[in-house]
């Protein structure tokens, strides 16, 4: 499928899935990720972007649109909406990955992007950032040659990580990543997918944005 078709459907698709399976203020399901995961686990991840976004509102705190136990800046122009998964739907799954549920979706269409930001509750106070990603990565679909480090968000120690998905509706294979956060409700897991590997690498900056400006709390 021709990457501009794939454009025009993939915003129809993910909408549906969210007015099927996640009662939220307008939220949609997840990125294909994989479950063929970790097979370089101990390589550091891909080298990010060095360009800076334009910081917007910050997310997490009280009376913000997501209240999470953390939180960040968002880039200029990114929308945040709650995500509240119906665990009776059928489609509950799309809110779902390892043991993390999908909380917050923050969408890059009013940014001049295709994708999403993705706020995922794990499980466990005591759950390290790295292991809370092995179980989020496992959790996905198609996904291989994930790439693990142990870093930092904001002043907050955490672990990262860079993947490989690849799928039929997919001209290539591209790359996600995501960081975690140990905190007292249980590790906090930041993903960026995109649409492809041009809108994933566009998008980089307001993740390095969320991730450089995390705080607890």
């Amino acid at each position: 499928m021709m990457r501009g078709a794939i454009r025009a459907l993939v915003p129809a698709i993910l909408t549906a899935a969210a007015l099927a399976g996640c009662s939220s203020s307008g939220g949609t399901g997840t990125d294909a990720g994989g479950n063929d995961a970790g097979k370089n686990g101990d390589s550091a991840p891909a080298k990010a972007s060095k360009s800076a976004a334009e910081k917007g509102a910050r997310l997490g705190g009280a009376g913000s649109a997501c209240e999470l136990p953390v939180s960040f800046d968002l880039a200029a122009g990114w929308k945040p909406e709650a995500v509240d998964v119906d665990p009776g739907s059928e489609f509950a799954e799309l809110g779902r990955q390892g043991s993390a549920t999908m909380v917050c979706e923050i969408d890059a269409k009013p940014a001049g992007h295709i994708g999403y930001i993705r706020v995922w509750q794990g499980k466990g106070a005591s759950t390290t950032p790295r292991a809370a990603l092995e179980d989020f990565v496992a959790g996905a679909q198609d996904a291989s040659k994930a790439a693990y480090e142990e870093t930092e968000a904001g002043p907050v120690p955490a672990a990262e990580v860079t993947y490989t998905v690849s799928g039929e509706l997919l001209d290539e294979p591209k790359t996600e990543r995501a960081f975690a956060v140990a905190t007292p409700e249980g590790p906090v897991v930041v993903h960026l997918g995109g649409l492809d590997p041009q809108e994933h690498e566009e998008m980089l900056p307001a993740y390095e944005l969320a991730r450089d400006s995390l705080e607890l709390g």
